[in-house]
């Protein structure tokens, strides 16, 4: 795998070729609480299976959290008697905290996790993590609610899942269906620099995991399972929602102010030439282009509800003056986040102070706008002075966005993209 890349992004996805790895491929982690009865038939028919169905080198990892049984005992003779299992005891408890050890000190390049009970089909674990051994995907989870899956459990659990998506869906804009089955895969390189940014340790820990990684731009496959609910469950219903609603409203917060870096995940297009830039040909302007007017439009309404109030104390240049500065300090914070995907603090009082200079050419045209109207009709009517504005406005709007565009908020893919390649890339240019 490169590592040729900045700090700021990670590598375009490659191929794993097992020969160049040196460590088995996958690791599979299994974190345990007190599973002393189910531990050792799980692994058994886990080792088994991948013996028989998957081509490359693997691990298997138990990951015992505070167990108070005869787990890690269990474990550590399973360790002892398959050279492919290893085992390993945390002294707290925490589904998440487990994960977040296991796969930190992993050396493969494939890291994935499945619960003790075994209630997905293992016939899922080749299609989960092929996308991610091929370089196609960053992340694959098993989901329970997709068309395709077959699915035996209580129509009690069926409704909780189910409301805990719609919850994410509404409140996160979540796009992945299901984001607690028991059944996931990461790439190393992106749990390296994702983990970091993942607060919770217990069964939130997933959640969090996969909302950031969405909102990073990071590609999450899905893969439809055979999924049997299991009786004996030991999971807290009740307190793991309470929990998970914290988690949502704490993941939300951050995501709001901006307080998480993830440019950092940010992935370059692949090495196919389709993929790359084509010159003169601006990326993403479409979409650019209706976030700006999305925002612009509000941000108008704004202005002119500002206008109108301060226009009841004031004159029309200093009402308009301090309308368009409150407007513009929020129209700079929302195309910064929405339109232009800057994420972070880096960079903010910048591009504030920026928004400002843009600020002062659309007051020019706004105030010379006004000040043309009353030289042309002396005394207008607040309905004339709100037409002028709004022209003036559209004006300056398409100034606005070609300054954000051009000197603001620049696109830097290509300087990424430059600096990736390196020499090689330069040596190519002379030939």
């Amino acid at each position: 795998m490169r590592t040729d890349t900045p700090l700021s992004t990670l590598p375009a996805r490659e191929h794993l070729l097992a020969a160049a790895v040196g460590a088995p491929v996958l690791d599979v982690v299994v974190p345990v609480h007190n599973e002393e009865k189910d531990l050792e038939t799980c692994v058994l028919r886990l080792h088994d299976h991948l013996a028989r169905t998957f081509p490359y080198g693997f691990r298997i990892t138990v990951a015992d959290n505070a167990s108070t049984d005869r787990t890690p005992q269990v474990a550590a003779r399973l360790a002892d008697l398959i050279p492919e299992v290893r085992s390993f005891r945390l002294e707290e408890k925490g589904r998440g905290r487990a994960l977040r050890t296991a796969w930190t000190h992993s050396d493969s390049p494939v890291l994935a996790y499945m619960d003790v009970d075994l209630s997905t089909d293992l016939n899922a674990l080749l299609p989960l993590v092929a996308p991610l051994i091929s370089g196609h995907s960053d992340l694959a989870i098993g989901s329970r609610l997709t068309r395709s899956s077959r699915v035996v459990r209580g129509s009690k659990r069926e409704f909780i899942s189910r409301s805990y998506n719609l919850i994410l869906r509404s409140s996160l804009a979540a796009r992945f269906s299901d984001a607690q089955c028991g059944f996931k895969a990461i790439r190393r390189e992106v749990a390296q620099r994702l983990l970091p940014m993942v607060e919770d340790t217990g069964w939130f820990f997933d959640t969090e995991m996969l909302v950031l990684a969405e909102r990073a731009g990071l590609r999450i496959h899905e893969v439809p399972v055979d999924w049997v609910d299991d009786p004996d469950s030991t999971v807290h219903i009740v307190r793991t929602a309470i929990e998970d609603l914290k988690g949502v409203w704490r993941v939300g917060r951050a995501l709001a102010t901006g307080a998480l870096p993830l440019d950092r995940l940010a992935r370059p297009f692949g090495d196919d030439p389709r993929d790359r830039a084509v010159p003169g040909v601006p990326g993403g302007l479409a979409r650019q282009l209706v976030g700006f007017c999305v925002v612009g439009a509000l941000s108008t309404l704004v202005y002119l509800a500002l206008y109108s109030l301060f226009r009841l104390g004031a004159g029309p240049q200093i009402a308009n003056a301090a309308a368009l500065l409150v407007s513009a300090v929020a129209n700079t914070a929302a195309n910064r986040r929405l339109t232009f995907g800057v994420r972070g603090r880096g960079g903010a009082v910048r591009h504030q102070a920026q928004g400002l200079v843009v600020f002062a050419i659309g007051l020019a045209l706004t105030s010379g706008s006004l000040a043309a109207l009353d030289t042309a009709s002396g005394s207008s009517s607040h309905g004339r002075e709100l037409a002028v504005l709004v022209a003036a406005n559209l004006a300056a709007t398409v100034l606005r966005f070609l300054l954000f565009r051009a000197w603001v908020f620049p696109d830097r893919r290509t300087d990424h993209q430059d600096a990736r390649k390196g020499p090689a890339h330069e040596l190519r240019n002379v030939r």
